[in-house]
């Protein structure tokens, strides 16, 4: 059995308790009071009640640390070397059309890298975590990134930009034209917390998205490292966590797959 830190297990205990609302909040969505703030990017009362859970558990049992969270932004902790970076629901817009493919993603960061990671989904329970130079591991499972070394056997995930993005839409389309005849399949699931863990998993062989927040990828850029994976941005530099451009794969499907991307062209 994997040896979980005490780190770990407040993660999971927040995270679990975080997720039986969403869960209830899920078996009733339809009734949910939604506000709008913007194109495709809803807000709904089961997300700010789980932010408020996951603050609440973690400050209990870590009273100094900050936190960067999605609603809230940047709460100041007592101590300026450990925040949380926590987004409460990731895939909102699966969320509120009743789409069962969401989740909590909680980062741990400790004076600009972070060092402990729990992704949970609380559909299928599922908790992907990964403590630096521990491993990564789903519940008590070692995690291994895909062993496949051909693009044409390998499935990649992706986000298509939003409605709110200005910019994007074509130079996205010639991505995946450019890709579409290279590999096993594309998939978009809504989750890029989720889409991260999957390659972690070895569910998918790669995943590759621009413009995303700091609390979508940071717990799952530790994942995939921790298991094995190479995470960078498209210059396979490690702005990442600056930029939000992400390419994320085993570390035998990265060169070619990044390649390829790279054939598009930079986005303009």
């Amino acid at each position: 059995m994997a040896h979980r830190s005490s780190t770990i297990n407040v993660m999971i205990n927040a995270a679990r308790k975080a997720g039986r609302g969403l869960i209830r909040d899920f078996n009733e969505v339809e009734h949910l009071q939604v506000s709008l703030k913007g194109p495709a990017d809803f807000v709904s009362n089961a997300d700010l009640k789980a932010e408020k859970t996951l603050i609440e558990e973690l400050h209990k049992s870590r009273p100094d640390y900050g936190f960067l969270v999605e609603e809230r932004g940047l709460i100041k902790g007592k101590s300026d070397e450990f925040r949380w970076i926590i987004d409460p629901l990731d895939g909102t817009l699966n969320y509120l059309h009743s789409i069962p493919h969401f989740a909590i993603s909680i980062g741990l960061e400790r004076e600009g890298k972070i060092i402990a990671a729990g992704i949970y989904d609380p559909v299928k329970d599922e908790f992907f975590w990964a403590e630096k130079g521990k491993g990564a591991y789903l519940d008590d499972r070692r995690l291994r990134v895909s062993a496949r070394k051909k693009m044409l056997e390998s499935v990649f995930a992706t986000g298509i930009p939003c409605a709110n993005r200005a910019t994007g839409h074509g130079h996205h389309l010639k991505e995946q034209a450019e890709l579409m005849p290279q590999v096993a399949g594309i998939r978009r699931f809504g989750s890029a917390a989720l889409d991260l863990a999957y390659v972690a998993a070895g569910r998918y062989e790669g995943f590759w998205e621009r413009g995303l927040e700091k609390w979508d990828i940071a717990a799952g850029l530790l994942l995939v490292r921790e298991a094995g994976g190479l995470v960078t941005d498209f210059e396979s530099s490690n702005t990442m966590l600056e930029t939000g451009d992400i390419v994320a794969a085993s570390a035998e499907i990265h060169t070619p797959f990044i390649r390829a991307l790279r054939n598009v062209g930079p986005l303009t």
